[in-house]
C-alpha cells in the first residue's frame, strides 16, 4: 500500500496559524473560503500554508516536490465547492465540445487511450464512459465557467506575473487517466474530492521545456508515493515525471491542476530582450553595421573567423549593458502575457468606463487596475520614411475575455479582431516614460508634480489614461 506523503509542520519558533478575518472570506456554496484574497502575495501564502513563502521558494520552487496533507475540514469543504461531477452535467447543457473543452481518456497498459466522441458532449454518454469504461474526464480551463476558479487564477497570475492555466480531472475508482509523463509547467494540484494515489519520479529532463511521455521501464522507482485527500495540495517542478490513479475503494477522485511558468526561463527572456539590445548597439557601433563576408549565407559551413567576430560583438554588447546600466526592453513576453491573461475578477464593462471627472493639473491622481497594467518600450508601429522611433505602450488586460482564457486563437477569428488584441493599449512618446513609471510606482501623484516638462503633456497623459479607465482623480482640487 502507498504510504502517506510527508506532512509539513511549522517550525517551533513560528506562531500558530490565526483564523482568517471574516472580511477576507467569501461565501461559496454556503461556506466561507479559508483563503486570503486581499493581495496576490497573501493569497499564495494562504494557498501553501503552513509553509512560508521564503521556505517555499528557497527549498521547493523548481527544485523538488512539496506534499501538504491538511486534515482541515473547512479547507476540504471549500475545495469540494470549486468543482464536482455535477458541474460537468450543467456545463454539458451549455454546449461543451469534445477535444476543445473536454477529453475522455484512460491509461491502458501504460498508454493513453482517448475515448472522445465527435462534436457536442452529451452527459449521458459521458457518464456511461465514466462508469463502464473507467474513463477519466479532463475538463480544459474550467475558470472559463466557474467564478471562484477565475478568482483563484487571477490572483495567481498577478502573483507570478505569468499565465496560469488549469484542468479538472475526474477519475473513477480503480482507474488511471494518463500514463507516466512530465510537463513543461510548474504544477499545483488541489485535491477537491475523493482520493488520488500519486507516484513521482526523478526527472530525466530537469525543468523541461516540453511535454513528454516516459515508459515505466525507464523511470525507475518513485521518489514519492502517497495519497492525496480532499483539502490536500501537491506542488512539483516542470520535468517531474508523475502518474496518478484512483484507489479501488474510493468512489472517484476529482482534482484541479493549476499550471504556470511555461516559457518563463532566463533563456526565453534573453530571446525576448537581446534583439532590442542588438538594435540599440547597431545604432551606436558602426562595426556592427559593416557587411557580412561575401557568400556567408550560401556557404555550407560557417568558419572560425566568423565565430570569433561574433563572440567579439557579444562581449562588447555584454560590456555595454553592464557599464551603461542599459534598460532591458521586454516586448514579446509582455505582450503575450497581457493579451492572454485573465481580466480582473468579476470585472464588468461598466467598470472599465472613465470614473469621475476628467483630471486637471490641480488634482491628485492614481492608477486603477495597477496589477493588470504594464509598460513596453518598442519601435513605433507606424509606417513612415523617418528613422525608427521608440515609443511607450501602456498595455492592459481589462478588455480580455475570460471565456477564451488559455484556449488559444480561434480558427475563425478575423484579422481585425486579432489586430485589435495585438495593439491593445495606449501609445505615448518616449518622453512620457518617467511620468508613467511615477504613476505606477506611487499610490497617488499630484498632477502638477508629474515628471513631464510641459503642462499640456501632463494633461494629455492623464486624459489618455482616464479615457481608457486606467486613472481616476483621488483628491480633487
Amino acid at each position: 500500500m502507498p504510504k502517506k506523503g510527508r506532512r509539513v509542520k511549522k517550525c517551533d519558533d513560528e506562531e500558530e496559524e490565526e483564523d482568517v478575518p471574516v472580511k477576507q472570506m467569501k461565501i461559496v456554496n454556503g461556506s466561507a473560503a479559508p483563503l486570503c484574497f486581499d493581495s496576490p502575495c497573501d493569497f499564495f501564502q494562504s494557498l501553501i500554508s503552513p509553509v512560508g513563502l521564503d521556505e517555499f521558494f528557497q527549498q521547493y520552487w523548481e527544485q523538488k516536490p512539496l506534499v501538504l496533507h491538511r486534515s482541515d475540514a473547512a479547507l476540504a469543504s471549500y475545495y469540494r465547492s470549486l468543482f464536482q461531477l455535477s458541474d460537468v452535467k450543467q456545463l454539458c447543457a451549455r454546449g461543451l465540445q469534445y477535444a476543445t473543452d473536454l477529453n475522455v481518456c484512460r491509461c491502458i497498459d501504460g498508454k493513453k487511450k482517448v475515448l472522445n466522441k465527435a462534436g457536442k458532449v452529451k452527459f449521458s454518454q459521458l457518464k456511461k464512459d465514466f462508469e463502464e469504461k473507467k474513463a477519466t474526464i479532463q475538463l480544459h480551463q474550467p475558470q472559463r465557467f466557474k467564478d471562484e476558479l477565475w478568482r483563484i487564477q487571477e490572483r495567481l497570475e498577478c502573483f507570478f506575473g505569468s499565465l496560469v492555466g488549469s484542468n479538472v480531472y475526474i477519475t473513477p475508482r480503480g482507474s488511471q487517466g494518463l500514463p507516466p509523463h512530465y510537463d513543461d509547467v510548474e504544477v499545483l494540484i488541489l485535491q477537491l474530492e475523493g482520493q488520488k494515489h500519486w507516484r513521482l519520479y526523478q526527472p530525466t529532463v530537469p525543468l523541461a521545456r516540453e511535454y513528454s511521455l516516459e515508459p515505466e521501464d525507464r523511470i525507475g522507482p518513485p521518489t514519492h508515493d502517497f495519497i492525496l485527500q480532499a483539502g490536500d495540495l501537491l506542488y512539483f517542478p516542470r520535468g517531474t515525471i508523475h502518474q496518478a490513479d484512483t484507489p479501488s475503494d474510493v468512489d472517484r477522485s476529482t482534482h484541479l491542476t493549476l499550471s504556470t511558468y511555461q516559457n518563463m526561463s532566463w533563456g526565453d527572456f534573453m530571446l525576448d530582450v537581446i534583439p532590442s539590445c542588438v538594435f540599440d548597439c547597431m545604432r551606436r557601433e558602426h562595426g556592427m553595421r559593416s557587411g557580412l563576408p561575401r557568400n556567408l549565407l550560401t556557404s555550407p559551413s560557417i568558419g572560425p573567423d566568423v565565430n570569433k567576430q561574433l563572440c567579439a560583438f557579444l562581449r562588447r554588447l555584454a560590456d555595454d549593458l553592464e557599464r551603461e546600466n542599459h534598460e532591458l526592453r521586454s516586448t514579446a513576453m509582455k505582450r503575450d502575457f497581457i493579451s492572454n491573461r485573465l481580466p480582473p475578477y468579476l470585472l464588468d464593462q461598466a467598470d472599465v468606463d472613465p470614473v469621475g471627472k476628467p483630471p486637471s493639473l490641480e488634482d491628485t491622481v492614481c492608477i486603477r487596475f495597477k496589477e493588470h497594467l504594464l509598460l513596453t518600450v518598442e519601435p513605433s508601429q507606424e509606417n513612415t520614411d523617418e528613422a525608427t522611433e521608440l515609443v511607450v505602450f501602456v498595455l492592459h488586460s481589462l478588455k480580455n475575455k475570460r471565456e477564451t482564457h488559455m484556449m488559444g486563437a480561434s480558427d475563425d477569428d478575423d484579422d481585425d479582431e486579432e489586430e485589435e488584441v495585438i495593439s491593445q493599449g495606449l501609445r505615448f512618446p518616449l518622453t512620457h516614460l518617467s511620468g508613467l513609471k511615477q504613476l505606477l510606482h506611487s499610490e497617488s501623484v499630484p498632477a502638477a508634480q508629474l515628471q513631464l516638462t510641459q503642462d499640456e503633456d501632463k494633461l494629455g497623459l492623464m486624459l489618455g489614461l482616464w479615457s481608457e479607465g486606467l486613472l481616476r482623480v483621488c483628491q480633487a482640487s
